[in-house]
């Protein structure tokens, strides 16, 4: 094939080059589209995606209107803001075509009722084996799963796990560090590690672990196979009391939009916590009522055999 060459000025572009520059202008597209879907599937604005991710609005505009050519790093950060994997942004197949993304939206929208029985027909009675007596407590921090969790082991005779403790033994070192040290892809390792080890190692325990879990799909997929799953759930100012009341001044900084933050990161979280096999709502409760729902319901739900 003979080679076709245009002038630029007084550049030579050959078909080649063009048709490599326009790949390039097509794929700048397809990734700003994708990152707007994903940001108001969501319900997070522009500017508290801004926050989240350390992109400025400005780029975020740019590159959402496919006039911003955004590097992988900065890609990145914005993925990890947003809970999908860089993936979903670059591949050739869009997600949002996909059968998947239509029956999670469906899912989200519709009654708790409909989601559990969906999750029962999802989730045969031979699961139940393979998930032994585990119980796993997910949510955002700030919903009461290290202090509910610690005292249903004890009132059932279970031991009780934090992931994030399990993380430090096995890295001799504070989660902080880690993630200073190796950023969010080493802590996700790491945590995926630890749960493989926690599932080799006990038949009968409750877990608790870091809202942020269900970022990975294949952990948190993990997870889910392995042990009987509780969304403990509370509103975004009782989430930020809560934590305020454990002595961190941290998510205070900025308010509020601190709390938008929260709300959003809430939201985007909802669908993923949602696919628990059961859901206990702390909001508005005391720390006695909760633990007596919290008993209640993995007797009923037969989670533990005690």
């Amino acid at each position: 094939m003979a080679e076709i060459t245009n002038f630029r000025g007084d550049v030579r572009v050959t078909e080649k080059e063009q048709l490599a520059e326009q790949a390039v202008d097509d794929l700048i597209s397809v990734v700003g589209e994708r990152v707007r879907k994903a940001r108001e599937s969501k319900g997070i604005p522009r500017r508290v995606l801004s926050e989240m991710s350390g992109v400025s609005p400005r780029y975020l505009a740019q590159l959402e209107t496919g006039s911003g050519n955004i590097s992988i790093g900065l890609l990145k950060r914005v993925a990890l803001a947003l809970d999908y994997k860089i993936e979903w942004f670059v591949g050739e197949e869009d997600p949002w075509d996909s059968d998947s993304i239509r029956i999670a939206d469906m899912y989200r929208s519709a009654t708790a009722d409909v989601q559990q029985a969906v999750l029962r027909l999802l989730n045969p009675e031979s699961r139940r084996e393979q998930k032994a007596s585990r119980i796993c407590l997910i949510g955002l921090r700030g919903a009461g799963k290290s202090t509910l969790g610690r005292k249903a082991g004890r009132e059932l005779g279970l031991p009780f796990v934090e992931l994030n403790s399990a993380i430090e033994d096995q890295s001799g070192m504070p989660v902080s560090e880690v993630i200073a040290l190796y950023g969010q892809e080493g802590y996700r390792k790491l945590e995926a590690q630890a749960i493989e080890q926690i599932v080799a190692t006990y038949d009968n325990v409750i877990l608790a672990v870091a809202g942020g879990i269900v970022s990975d799909p294949g952990t948190f997929n993990t997870l889910m196979h392995n042990f009987n799953t509780i969304w403990v759930k509370a509103a975004p100012d009782e989430h930020m009391s809560r934590v305020r009341a454990q002595g961190d001044e941290r998510p205070m900084n900025g308010y509020p939009e601190a709390m938008e933050h929260l709300k959003s990161l809430l939201k985007s979280r909802e669908a993923m916590y949602a696919q628990a096999d059961a859901i206990l709502d702390t909001t508005g409760k005391a720390e006695a009522q909760s633990l007596d729902e919290l008993l209640s319901l993995i007797r009923d739900w037969n989670f533990a055999k005690v």
